[in-house]
């Protein structure tokens, strides 16, 4: 029983080996081919080049779009943590009403913080800002009111929640009127929207285009290689043993042109660092634009390939097939 298992699996190994070999030499030619089609590439320098560069610029608008968008949601994100709502005491409430006030507000679950700001201390604020000070000594009473100052939590810094947390303070019977300045930031969220659908747009038109453009390149390497093709089917040659070398050259245009991309991305944002930087000054504010991390240059990387090969493949389906050796 032992030789017999044992022939057996002497039998069993030497199946494996020869479906190892061939994989081996299958991978072996596929890389050998990508290395002939970047060697057939850099044989047409002034081609290829162009080609690259039409790529490239094509992938740098969707890209650049992106990295806008990031900045901008990186700009609003702060706004958007920043609510806060002014409550504007009845002028009859005395201190220590408004004391208490504060106190209740700070039990809410809704809030995190509260202030309180006097009308004394609103009227020496506004002084000191304004530069009206001399002018502001003539009035005979203050006309501004006492303020409290609420800070939602987390949960309730949103438009909707906080217009929501807004109107159950307005019930305070102490507060003549609450005021949340939140007009501006819808306006600014639906422009954001507005903007990544124009940039989801604009990229879906500038990818079809570049698989347009490796399809047409691809098909005139093959209407060039023609009579080539004829040959290699001629003497038996497989359809991937052909088709491989013009897929790599799709594959290798996807490659360098997200790189050509990605360096265009980087000196546009290196050449405008300098007028960004003089912006946030005026506002006396410093804001670093945020470029492409290494992970969304790999997802760049990734769309590059996945269209230099899309468009290659569309190509070698089509036009390869049509080619015969009986059709001269």
């Amino acid at each position: 029983m032992s030789l017999l298992f044992k022939s057996r699996d002497k039998q069993s190994n030497t199946q494996k080996k020869p479906l190892l070999l061939g994989v081996y030499f299958f991978m072996l030619t596929i890389i050998r081919q990508g290395i002939h089609s970047l060697g057939e590439m850099w044989r047409t320098p002034i081609a290829s080049l162009m080609t690259i560069l039409v790529l490239g610029l094509s992938l740098t608008l969707p890209a650049t779009l992106y990295v806008v968008v990031k900045n901008v949601q990186q700009v609003s994100s702060g706004f958007n943590d920043a609510a806060e709502i002014s409550l504007f005491v009845k002028e009859q409430m005395s201190e220590q009403q408004t004391q208490t006030l504060v106190k209740r507000l700070a039990l809410y679950p809704e809030i995190e913080s509260v202030s309180y700001i006097s009308s004394a201390q609103a009227l020496a604020e506004f002084k000191r800002v304004s530069g009206f000070g001399q002018a502001l000594d003539y009035l005979e009473n203050n006309p501004l009111p006492n303020v409290v100052l609420v800070t939602p939590t987390s949960r309730y810094r949103k438009p909707q929640a906080a217009q929501k947390l807004l109107d159950k303070l307005e019930t305070e019977r102490e507060v003549e009127f609450g005021k949340l300045d939140i007009e501006w930031l819808e306006r600014l969220n639906a422009l954001l929207s507005l903007l990544k659908e124009s940039v989801f747009t604009v990229g879906l038109l500038l990818l079809s285009a570049v698989i347009l453009i490796i399809g047409n390149t691809i098909r005139l390497s093959i209407m060039d290689k023609k009579e080539e093709i004829q040959v290699l089917k001629l003497v038996g040659a497989t359809n991937t043993f052909i088709h491989t070398p013009f897929i790599w050259t799709g594959v290798w245009y996807g490659v360098i042109g997200g790189l050509v991309a990605f360096i265009c991305v980087v000196l546009m944002l290196w050449w405008l660092e300098s007028a960004v930087s003089m912006v946030a000054g005026v506002y006396q504010s410093s804001y670093i634009l945020q470029g492409l991390n290494g992970q969304e240059l790999m997802i760049l990387l990734g769309l590059a390939v996945g269209l230099g090969f899309s468009g290659s493949f569309i190509a070698v389906a089509k036009y390869i097939k049509e080619i015969e050796p009986d059709r001269v």
